[in-house]
């Protein structure tokens, strides 16, 4: 799948500047390291997708990455085809909240676009794009449910999904007030609804735009609700190996190129406030710690 000719077209104008300062010169490009260096040999860039993180990056009705997550990839695809001056095919991967650390940092996928967070215990292993997106552990439940705070899990059968700092999160507070959470561990998001949905879990505990997409995505979303206060705080980027300085500068400079002319507020509004390509909408307005995100991004590009 091609990206879209509407920001194929803004990125022409726009990456001139960022190849001005991000890439090498064209002369110099036998100094090209890490994943640039192997993006101009290959002619390709590795992307690794999920498959259920509504809207980030999901599979549409073919069967082909969409959503907020893949279409910033997407440009970053083409700043570094600038840096490269050479064409790339995309070669798509499927991640799970399990595998998709390892499969930056092994070398599998080159960019991870999907719904990750950036903590310190994985900065360790693998780097991280500019913050996308800021989201926090909340808990989906059949409406109805005697479920309204964390405390209320007590005894509980809750579902997370595998590698997900949810999971960490749920441990953690279930330890700390001795609440005695029975954890459901799934192996992808859609699978943790599942659980619910069919009663083997009272609750689904993960980000909450991801409940608000799987709920939006679903023929009986009156039948669900999200509760509760934030149980964590969860700054969401894009992952790509440690130590890659000079894709890591391509991609800061893209970020702050997009966040200076709107397009990632633009993006914003198609995924989170539009209705998605299943006719539904989630309709949550950008946080004010991610609007202070973008602006400080178009600050540091002036």
């Amino acid at each position: 799948m091609k990206p879209k000719a509407t920001l194929s077209v803004l990125l022409a104008g726009l990456l001139a500047a960022v190849a001005m300062v991000a890439a090498l010169p064209v002369h110099a490009q036998e100094l090209l390291s890490g994943t640039l260096a192997k993006a101009r040999e290959t002619g390709a860039i590795t992307i690794g997708y999920r498959e259920s993180s509504v809207p980030f990056s999901y599979l549409n009705t073919r069967k082909e990455p969409i959503g907020y997550s893949i279409e910033l990839c997407r440009a970053l695809v083409t700043a570094i085809e600038d840096t490269v001056n050479k064409s790339l095919t995309i070669k798509w991967v499927p991640v799970t909240s399990d595998s998709r650390i390892d499969a930056v940092a092994s070398g599998k996928v080159d960019l991870e676009c999907g719904s990750t967070t950036n903590n310190l215990e994985r900065q360790k292993r693998v780097s991280f794009s500019p913050t996308m997106f800021v989201s926090g552990t909340k808990v989906l439940v059949k409406k109805g449910a005697p479920i309204r705070s964390f405390r209320d899990l007590a005894g509980k059968k809750v579902a997370v999904t595998a590698g997900t700092t949810n999971e960490k999160t749920l441990r953690e507070l279930s330890e700390k007030f001795k609440l005695g959470i029975q954890l459901q561990v799934a192996r992808d998001h859609a699978e943790s609804f599942g659980l619910v949905k069919s009663g083997q879990a009272d609750a689904f505990a993960t980000d909450d735009v991801l409940l608000y997409g799987l709920i939006a995505q679903d023929a009986a979303k009156a039948d669900y609700e999200v509760v509760g206060d934030f149980l964590s705080y969860d700054p969401y980027g894009i992952m790509y190996r440690k130590g890659d300085t000079q894709l890591g500068k391509v991609i800061v400079d893209t970020f702050q190129v997009l966040a200076e002319d709107g397009e990632i507020e633009r993006q914003y509004k198609r995924w989170f406030l539009r209705k998605l390509p299943s006719g539904e909408s989630i309709n949550l307005p950008m946080s004010a710690q991610l609007e202070t995100i973008i602006q400080t991004m178009k600050v540091k590009a002036e």
